[in-house]
């Protein structure tokens, strides 16, 4: 008799404790924040706007690199990442999750404009040696 509402209290226990699917706010696409663009780099499959993140946040990366390289090939700007010819995109999006998640209870950080926080991690995760 004891087995069925330990079962049910078990399954209560888990749904409980579950870990939460991110939600996504429609302002995290205004990037106003590194957090916005963690959440959106973040997104798990079961999201409903799953699809969209993962474009969203491989757009950004693309393009902040695409930009940082294309300034940094000037003898003027040193490179602020040195990554392998080898990286990838999918690359740069878990070492950012990664960084982010290490920060995350850090407000300034945070806060910050997504670019520098996307910048900092890849710069943490790929420094240039001088």
């Amino acid at each position: 008799m004891l087995q069925k509402p330990l079962g049910l209290w078990a399954a209560i226990a888990v749904a409980l404790t579950a870990v939460p699917v991110f939600a996504i706010d429609e302002s995290d696409f205004e990037y106003r924040t590194t957090s916005n663009l963690y959440n959106i780099c973040s997104s798990v499959p079961e999201n409903p706007k799953h699809e969209s993140t993962v474009l969203a946040c491989r757009a950004f990366i693309e393009a902040a690199v695409q930009y940082h390289d294309a300034v940094s090939d000037r003898k003027q700007m040193k490179r602020l990442i040195c990554y392998p010819n080898t990286a990838t995109i999918e690359d740069g999006r878990a070492a950012f999750v990664a960084w982010a998640a290490k920060h995350s209870n850090d407000a300034e950080r945070m806060g910050e404009a997504p670019v520098v926080g996307l910048v900092r991690s890849l710069a943490d995760k790929y420094p240039c040696k001088r």
